[in-house]
């Protein structure tokens, strides 16, 4: 069962933190973290969880999510400790929290092609409210910075074949059903440069693109990886709804995690960063055949529902660009856990 004290999840803390970063910079912090029970939110928490509980760091940390009884499930270890405190709401409610803020995660916002589907008005909401909520909180308590989660959707679909680098962009219909994401996160994004530009409050962005591993929601998803991994926990044959000949390239939560901690530590003020794994990109039919091959004893296998591909509501149509992590790298990123590793270990965290 995912949690703090899975085993897999443990192993990935260790990994994580003896990375040689500047730890100590996190040390008398306290860092508010919105979107508490995703699965970025979750294994960023659970990283400076494991450096108070395992390594003795004095940080503090505050898990916003609107959802009390999961979150008291994955902290479940931690809900008498003084350095972890719930903070119950909605982000798109007014923030209040007591004490000093020194780093803000801004995690809050749903990805899924299910919720882009069914609750198009919740994603603007949580994007543009929730940020200016978060910004709000910012201007009171004045942190060493924000941390935004965006996406390589932002990008929309260029006219170029070349890599996306952070100043490269292309159109986005407003009218199409999707576009209630990478709008909203565009325009997160332009809040955030705003509450600089006015109110000298510093934030970076992380324009994330396909990040998985234990923790991962995979009922209901939509989104590929999610998918598939939820096939094969299940023993389940994974069924493409395409020819499968569409390239993604996916990061592990450890390198993520990472991403987002040189980001914080290193990343210039008012800029963004492409946070992507582009070591491996294939076609998701090969992902799908790898994660059929890295576990023979389930005995699933990779099956075509129709040979020609079709766009199906709720998913990204636009032909995909490569992000150009040159800016990234130039931190110090360099990402560790080769696809099947990560898959071998997400699947596992499961069982």
């Amino acid at each position: 069962m995912f949690g703090y004290n899975n085993h897999i999840v443990q192993a990935d803390l260790q990994e994580i933190t003896c990375t040689p970063i500047q730890w100590f910079e996190f040390q008398h912090k306290t860092i508010l973290v919105t979107g508490a029970n995703s699965m970025l939110g979750t294994y960023l928490i659970y990283t400076f969880l494991y450096l108070a509980d395992k390594k003795g760091m004095d940080v503090k940390i505050v898990a916003l999510s609107r959802s009390l009884d999961k979150t008291r499930e994955l902290y479940k270890e931690f809900l008498d400790k003084p350095y972890f405190l719930i903070l119950h709401q909605d982000i798109c409610e007014p923030i209040s929290c007591k004490g000093c803020v020194d780093y803000i995660y801004h995690f809050a916002g749903n990805a899924s092609p299910f919720y882009i589907k069914n609750d198009p008005v919740g994603i603007v909401r949580s994007n543009l409210l929730g940020t200016f909520n978060v910004m709000e909180l910012a201007r009171d308590k004045e942190p060493d910075k924000v941390v935004f989660a965006s996406t390589r959707e932002v990008y929309g679909e260029t006219s170029f074949s070349l890599l996306a680098e952070e100043d490269s962009f292309g159109k986005i219909n407003p009218l199409d059903s999707r576009s209630c994401y990478p709008e909203s996160k565009r325009a997160a994004e332009t809040v955030l440069k705003s509450y600089f530009d006015q109110y000298g409050i510093k934030s970076v962005i992380a324009r994330i693109a396909h990040s998985y591993g234990p923790g991962m929601k995979i009922d209901h998803d939509g989104r590929v990886m999610s998918d598939f991994i939820y096939n094969a926990v299940h023993g389940q044959n994974i069924v493409l709804q395409s020819d499968g000949s569409a390239i993604r390239s996916f990061c592990y939560i450890n390198d993520t995690i990472l991403g987002l901690l040189q980001i914080t530590l290193y990343g210039s003020v008012g800029k963004a960063y492409n946070l992507a794994n582009e070591t491996e990109p294939m076609p998701i039919r090969e992902v799908a055949q790898l994660i059929t091959r890295s576990f023979p004893e389930r005995n699933i296998k990779v099956e075509f529902a129709n040979g020609e591909s079709k766009h199906q509501e709720g998913y990204c149509n636009y032909p995909r660009v490569a992000l150009d992590t040159r800016r990234m790298e130039a931190l110090g990123f360099l990402p560790q856990v080769s696809l099947k590793e990560g898959i071998v270990r997400t699947i596992k965290s499961f069982e």
